[in-house]
């Protein structure tokens, strides 16, 4: 019974602040208009009053209807607490009459906890306090982590084919296995490059006899010489036996052709012609074994001469003076060799000049390789060695 008396106290006490305040806001309005209409029939320029009387609301006759309206609503509560008991906090809002405006005033909502001793919330006030909450609830939750589309492949299990492969850990022994044979494929391919290095300075630095020597003593010397060489010509843009080989099918199928230093028959496999292929060591059926300056062949059988990168040793105008031998008369001698092996290029055709050479064309825009033409023009007339007859050997950096 105490706590029903003390709230019907509070309702009452708090329906008479808000009649007081209603009064004194229409007692205030009323002084305005009083004294609004006392200026207009003093003042002959009453234009800025008129219009400020026109823009000000009309706001006391509304608010004498809102006092009387709460004060039967009062007198009603009353009566209807007397019969049902403590009324509920929502009948206790005041339902005020709309403007002529059309706009709504917002209603007030019940508090949240159902006691009205706080102070009254808006919808909006009240909506977000809700969603303030849960926010701090679901704060607290454990949040699942957020799966890409990478990760979720990944989780997915392979499907199941007919064998499965055993996959090597770290610590298996199968994963060392692997590792160490990486480590030795590396080791082999290092030991591999740096003999094929110490390969290629020798022969150019001995004669091809001396040469020719050597390979027969170890015959897989050749073989990783011959990798080694494939290997660097692979960084190449254009390779100059391509170059040969499309100049070789722009003519006569039934021109003789001999290769000295050719490899692995590469420009034999690609033209149609007959090709004498010959160099120190064999790695084609076709290959003829035997030094470039001697080859097997008789004078004035072939109609065109190749030497492809392949001008290695000290005696230079032996081969030369033996592809003049076997050349017939106006034929063609092709040399395709590395450009920064070229000292001195006035010197080095003045020494093919005296070779019995005369030079046709020349090739020299591409940054790898020189490709020179060359006709036959008769014998060699110096016997002796020819001092522009040079070409720098490839050495390579000391690691």
């Amino acid at each position: 019974m105490g706590q029903r008396h003390g709230a019907k106290g509070l309702h009452r006490q708090r329906l008479q602040a808000t009649l007081q305040s209603l009064q004194a806001e229409a007692f205030s309005y009323q002084l305005l208009n009083q004294g609004d209409n006392g200026s207009d029939s003093e003042s002959d320029s009453g234009e800025k009053k008129r219009k400020k009387r026109k823009k000000t609301p009309k706001q006391a006759p509304l608010m004498e209807e809102n006092s009387k309206l709460i004060v039967q609503g009062i007198k009603s509560k009353k009566e209807e607490s007397k019969g049902s008991g403590v009324p509920k906090s929502g009948d206790l809002t005041p339902i005020l009459p709309q403007k002529d405006s059309g706009l709504d005033r917002p209603t007030l909502s019940p508090v949240e906890d159902g006691n009205d001793t706080g102070p009254r919330l808006s919808r909006k006030q009240w909506r977000n306090r809700q969603k303030n909450k849960r926010r701090q609830k679901n704060k607290f939750l454990p949040s699942k982590p957020q799966s890409s589309p990478a990760a979720e492949e990944e989780e997915t299990p392979p499907a199941q084919t007919g064998e499965c492969e055993p996959e090597l850990g770290v610590g298996e022994p199968g994963a060392s296995l692997d590792r160490g044979g990486v480590l030795r494929a590396k080791m082999k391919q290092r030991l591999e490059g740096a003999r094929f290095r110490f390969l290629n300075e020798r022969l150019y630095s001995v004669t091809s006899s001396m040469a020719s020597h050597i390979f027969q003593e170890d015959p897989e010397a050749f073989e990783l010489y011959h990798r080694g060489f494939q290997n660097q010509l692979k960084r190449w843009p254009l390779k100059p036996v391509d170059r040969i080989v499309k100049d070789l099918k722009q003519r006569p199928a039934s021109l003789v052709v001999a290769d000295f230093g050719c490899g692995d028959c590469r420009l034999a496999s690609s033209v149609k012609n007959t090709v004498h292929c010959f160099d120190l060591a064999a790695l084609d059926p076709r290959v003829i074994v035997c030094d470039m300056a001697q080859v097997p062949l008789k004078d004035e059988s072939v109609d065109i001469a190749v030497f492809c990168l392949s001008l290695m040793g000290t005696n230079l105008s032996d081969f030369l003076k033996e592809a003049n031998r076997v050349l017939k008369p106006g034929g063609l001698l092709k040399v395709a060799e590395v450009a920064s092996r070229f000292v001195d290029m006035r010197g080095f055709l003045g020494a093919l000049a005296q070779l019995g050479f005369k030079l046709v064309s020349k090739d020299l825009s591409n940054s790898y390789f020189y490709l020179l033409n060359f006709h036959k023009i008769g014998p060699p007339k110096a016997q002796g060695p020819l001092r522009g007859l040079t070409l720098r050997p490839c050495l390579y950096k000391r690691r």
